[in-house]
């Protein structure tokens, strides 16, 4: 209902004339204030991008590869991400994989390494990452950490200051109840930049509206790694979403959400299923229904109204503020009769 509401509200703006340009930046401005406020940054330091690869490549492409090579990844890394990242080897870096753990992100971090890349929760697995320890590590050694916080934010409370991260990136398609098209980058130190960004348009400027085709300066602030006009009506739909979201208090989301897993987790292994599941206290938001055809299974589960993300051998389950035990009943029944269903037709 809600972002009905805003979609429409777009709608109507468009027709104001001179006035409609405003309110879109408005949404813009908005957005970018309620994103800052529920990860707990300033303002300033939150850049409004399309999506997490150009967070990422403008982290990457302001950054110097020559005397710190070194980039640490991971393999739970989403490739979004991690492509940014092997595609800065034309660059001259040195990209080389951690897995999950502390101890194997520590094990290749040296005075070599300029960025470590963390993301807060792994997209297929729903493995929770000691973000906090990876970068105690990297800032021990000088240097830097990105996080990608997409499955995150939303249905956790997440907080820049207490995980120390230098970068945090996270869209607005996912737990933040909005549409594909935005993203948002935090810095912690967006002045600080080996280069300044080439990726950049007219509203990476000191002014905007200054509309000086000759004048290249950048801002202090975030605003420097943004690009051309965001899209606006997923801007509308962020300023719906946060709202929501930032009425919440996201450790009963957090704990509300756990408990619904690990119902789902333990009813579906009850009638037959395979579920992937990390333990309880390291686990994200979802997760896995193991499949031979997790498209296929997708596509069946559509028609019962139930959405999964298909992800490798998963079907991804999601769970958020708003779902409940009658949605996993619902879920249950589901795959019961999709797989008598499939017997009956392979007999």
């Amino acid at each position: 209902m809600e972002l009905d509401r805003a979609v429409a509200r777009m709608l109507a703006e468009m027709t104001r004339g001179g006035a409609a340009w405003e309110a879109f930046e408005n949404q813009i401005s908005v957005a970018r204030n309620r994103f800052a406020a529920l990860i707990g940054a300033r303002v300033d330091q939150v850049a409004v991008v399309p999506n997490a690869s150009i967070g990422a490549f403008q982290v990457a492409a302001t950054r110097s590869w020559r005397t710190r090579p070194r980039i640490v990844t991971t393999t739970v890394e989403f490739p979004s991400i991690a492509h940014v990242w092997r595609a800065q080897r034309q660059c001259g870096a040195e990209v080389v994989d951690a897995g999950h753990t502390e101890d194997s992100f520590t094990a290749l971090i040296d005075r070599t390494t300029r960025l470590v890349s963390v993301p807060l929760i792994s997209y297929q697995h729903a493995i929770r990452l000691p973000v906090v320890e990876v970068t105690h590590a990297a800032h021990a050694a000088g240097a830097e950490v990105f996080v990608d916080a997409y499955q995150a934010v939303g249905v956790d409370p997440v907080d820049v200051g207490s995980l120390g991260c230098d970068f945090l990136v996270a869209g607005t398609s996912k737990y933040l109840l909005g549409l594909p098209g935005l993203a948002f980058l935090y810095a912690r130190a967006p002045e600080y930049v080996d280069h300044m960004p080439t990726l950049t348009g007219w509203f990476g400027r000191v002014d905007p509206h200054a509309f000086n085709p000759v004048q290249l300066d950048y801002p202090a602030s975030a605003t420097r790694f943004e690009t051309g006009t965001p899209a606006v009506p997923a801007c509308y739909a962020a300023v719906a979403g946060l709202q929501l979201i930032g009425e919440l208090d996201l450790t009963l989301v957090r704990d509300h959400v756990r408990h619904l897993g690990e119902l789902a987790r333990a009813q579906l292994r009850a009638q037959g299923e395979h579920v992937r599941a990390v333990p309880l206290e390291h686990r994200g938001a979802h997760i896995g229904i193991i499949d031979a055809d997790p498209a296929e299974l997708g596509r069946q589960l559509a028609g019962y109204d139930i959405a999964v993300s298909p992800r490798h051998d998963v079907a991804r389950v999601s769970f958020h503020y708003y779902s409940n035990v009658e949605d996993i009943i619902a879920l249950c029944a589901a795959l019961h009769d999709i797989r008598r269903t499939s017997e009956y037709l392979h007999r």
